[in-house]
């Protein structure tokens, strides 16, 4: 049994309970509205200004992903016990990928949130993530799982910070996958998601790739990556002549 694993799951549980008890009876604004053609009915509109009632799969997908309410926070402090839960359970199935979950907790602008509200998101985005790096089949690959916690807090360095911290051949696994999803695109100097955060994608791209260069690749080489892939990493760490004429540098088009 992979002890970290179990000490994550039981900090998850923990995280889990508390955003329970932190948004218990939590409702949408009473003047909040929302396209009747496109999102739903008065009915289910109603059903979100009523605290702690379940609203299944499909009405939850459509109001964590909506993105024009009136108050984006006061319907996702609503929905986040159901939410919360759901994600972890795997059940959450966003359209063009799991940062968009990021987004809608983004939009909320839970950071500006009274003290134990923020911090209750906090630690369930934390304590997710660890759980995602110790667990060998968790519900979104790791890779997948960085994207929304980057997109939810608008900052990276604290998600690479845990990775580092969980020495176990699990979350090197993770990393090897990761890189191997990740090595097209910084290679080609992009950010390997789509962020919202335009202004600072140079930086978490740039973040992302010395991390690699830095730290992954002694990790990398312990679980016996491909040569072709630690060739790659490393060549994030060159620039102009030095990594396009290096002769491991992949001949494909950017």
């Amino acid at each position: 049994m992979n002890s970290d694993n179990t000490a994550a799951r039981l900090r998850l549980d923990r995280a889990l309970d508390c955003m329970a008890s932190t948004f218990r009876g939590a409702t949408a604004r009473e003047d909040e509205t929302q396209c009747d053609c496109h999102w739903g009915s008065e009915e289910e509109l109603a059903l979100l200004k009523v605290p702690d009632v379940e609203l299944g799969p499909d009405l939850l997908y459509r109001t964590w992903n909506a993105s024009y309410w009136r108050d984006h926070g006061a319907v996702l402090r609503r929905i986040l016990p159901e939410f919360s839960r759901a994600l972890v359970g795997g059940s959450v199935e966003p359209l063009f990928g799991i940062h968009d979950v990021g987004r809608s907790f983004s939009r909320g602008r839970w950071q500006e949130w009274p003290a134990l509200q923020s911090e209750a998101v906090w630690e369930f985005l934390h304590a997710w993530w660890a759980q995602t790096l110790s667990d060998p089949s968790p519900a979104f690959p790791a890779h997948e799982a960085l994207t929304l916690c980057v997109e939810a807090s608008k900052v990276l360095g604290p998600w690479l910070r845990a990775w580092e911290t969980v020495d176990h051949p699990v979350a090197d696994q993770h990393l090897v996958a990761a890189a191997a999803c990740w090595e097209y695109s910084l290679l080609g100097d992009e950010l390997p998601w789509n962020t919202t955060d335009g202004e600072n994608e140079d930086a978490l791209r740039t973040e992302l790739a010395s991390w690699l260069v830095g730290h992954a690749q002694p990790r990398l080489r312990a679980q016996n990556a491909p040569d072709e892939l630690l060739h790659r990493v490393r060549l994030m760490g060159l620039t102009g002549p030095a990594r396009w004429s290096d002769p491991h540098f992949p001949d494909r088009r950017y």
